[in-house]
C-alpha cells in the first residue's frame, strides 16, 4: 500500500461481523412506501446489512428520472429511525455531501460519473474534510486504476481514512453480455496497489440483468471482496431506473443462501504445506518461462541485425499471420483461450518489434 494513504480495516467500521458486507437497496428512492417497505424487508433478512437508495440520478440524457431529491434524505433517515439499519447514498458534489451530513446519512459514495472528474470529487473531499465519515468510490466509467486511486487519494489527504472501493464495471465498446465488463484484471491491479483498502463488489451494475448477478457475485467473492452491492426493490419490474437489474428482497436472501463464502487463508497444516509446494512448482516454471522468454527475445534482436544487414522492413505481416494461426491451433489443443493467448503474444510481438526498430535506427 501508498505510504501516503491511511486506510482504516473495514472491520473498524462496518458495525457487523458479516461476510460478505451486504448493501442493498433501490436503485433510486422513489417514494416513502416503497422506501421504508424495502428497508423493512431488508432487515428481516439481515440486521447487519447497509441500505441503499439513491437521492440523486445521474442519467444519461435529460428528461428520464433524476432523482427524488432532499426529501429523499428525509426517508432515510426514518429508515434509520424505524429499522436501525445503516444509510447510504451517492453524492456528486459538495452540495449533495452536504445535505447528506446535514440528514444523518452514515455512508456516502462517489459513482463512476463522478470518479472521472478529479475537480469534482476534490470537491466533494473539501466539502467533508475532517469529517468522520466512510466514503465508497466507485470504479470510473473508462478502464483507468490511477484515476480510481487518484479519488480514493483526493478524500485520504483530506483525513477521509474509513474508505472502500466500489467495483462496478467498466464501459466497453466490445460486445458484451454485460452492461459494464468486469475487468477483473483491473481489480485485480487495485487490490496489489492498495492491500489494505476493502474492496465491495456491485454485480447489478456490471451484469445490467438480474440473471447473471447470483454468478458475478460468487466471482467476485473467490477474488476476496470484502463485500457486495445489490440493488433490491420491492417490485423491481416497476422500477422507475434500472429496472432490469434490480432483484426482489426474497431473491437477495436466496442469493446470499447460496454464495460459497470461502477464506483468504486455512490454518490446516496439511493443506498449507501442499500449497507451499505447489507455489515452488510455480515458482520454477516462473523461472523456465523468463528464460525462454530472454531466449526468444535473443534470437528476435539477430533477426534484427539481418534484416537491417539485408534492408528488409521490420514488420512482416505475413509472418505474424502465420504466427497467430499458429497459435490459435496450439491454443485449442492445450485449452488455452484464443483471445487471452493473442492477447499475450500481442505483447510480445510489439516488444520484439520495438527492439528491431531501435537496431534499425541505432
Amino acid at each position: 500500500m501508498s505510504k501516503e494513504m491511511n486506510i482504516e480495516a473495514l472491520s473498524n467500521w462496518a458495525k457487523t461481523d458479516q461476510r460478505p458486507l451486504v448493501i442493498a437497496g433501490p436503485c433510486s428512492a422513489e417514494t416513502e412506501i416503497q422506501v421504508m417497505t424495502t428497508a423493512h424487508e431488508l432487515k428481516k433478512i439481515n440486521p447487519g446489512i447497509i441500505y441503499r437508495a439513491g437521492i440523486w440520478k445521474p442519467r444519461t440524457r435529460p428528461g428520464s428520472f433524476e432523482g427524488i431529491g432532499e426529501e429523499g434524505l428525509l426517508w432515510l433517515k426514518k429508515v434509520k429511525e424505524e429499522t436501525g439499519l445503516r444509510t447510504t447514498t451517492e453524492v456528486a458534489n459538495a452540495q449533495h455531501a452536504e445535505l447528506c451530513l446535514k440528514h444523518g446519512v452514515d455512508i456516502l459514495w462517489i459513482g463512476a460519473r463522478t470518479t472521472v472528474n478529479p475537480f469534482s470529487v476534490q470537491e466533494i473531499a473539501d466539502a467533508i474534510k475532517g469529517v468522520d465519515i466512510p466514503v465508497l468510490v466507485k470504479n470510473p466509467v473508462n478502464p483507468d486504476v490511477q484515476l480510481w486511486i487518484g479519488a480514493l487519494e483526493r478524500l485520504n489527504k483530506n483525513g477521509i481514512t474509513k474508505l472502500a472501493a466500489i467495483h462496478r464495471g467498466f464501459n466497453t465498446f466490445e460486445p458484451s453480455i454485460f452492461r459494464n465488463s468486469p475487468q477483473w484484471e483491473l481489480l485485480i491491479q487495485l487490490k496489489s496497489a492498495l492491500p489494505e483498502l476493502p474492496v465491495i463488489c456491485d454485480p447489478s451494475h456490471i451484469c445490467g440483468n438480474r440473471e447473471m448477478i447470483a454468478y458475478i457475485s460468487q466471482k467476485a467473492l473467490d477474488l476476496d471482496v470484502d463485500g457486495l452491492m445489490i440493488e433490491t426493490h420491492i417490485q423491481p419490474d416497476l422500477a422507475w431506473s434500472d429496472a432490469k437489474q434490480q432483484i426482489t428482497p426474497r431473491a437477495l436472501a436466496l442469493l446470499l443462501e447460496a454464495l460459497t463464502v470461502r477464506q483468504a487463508k486455512s490454518n490446516d497444516p496439511v493443506f498449507t504445506d501442499k500449497l507451499k509446494e505447489l507455489r515452488e512448482q510455480i515458482d520454477r516454471a516462473d523461472e523456465k518461462l523468463l528464460y525462454t522468454l530472454h531466449e526468444r527475445f535473443k534470437l528476435s534482436e539477430q533477426i534484427g541485425k539481418y534484416k537491417k544487414e539485408n534492408k528488409v522492413t521490420i514488420l512482416q505481416t505475413s509472418r505474424w499471420n502465420e504466427i497467430q494461426d499458429k497459435l490459435n491451433m496450439q491454443s485449442d489443443l492445450l485449452g488455452f483461450e484464443k483471445e487471452w493467448v493473442n492477447k499475450l503474444y500481442s505483447l510480445i510481438h510489439e516488444a520484439s518489434i520495438k527492439k528491431q526498430n531501435e537496431i534499425m535506427n541505432g
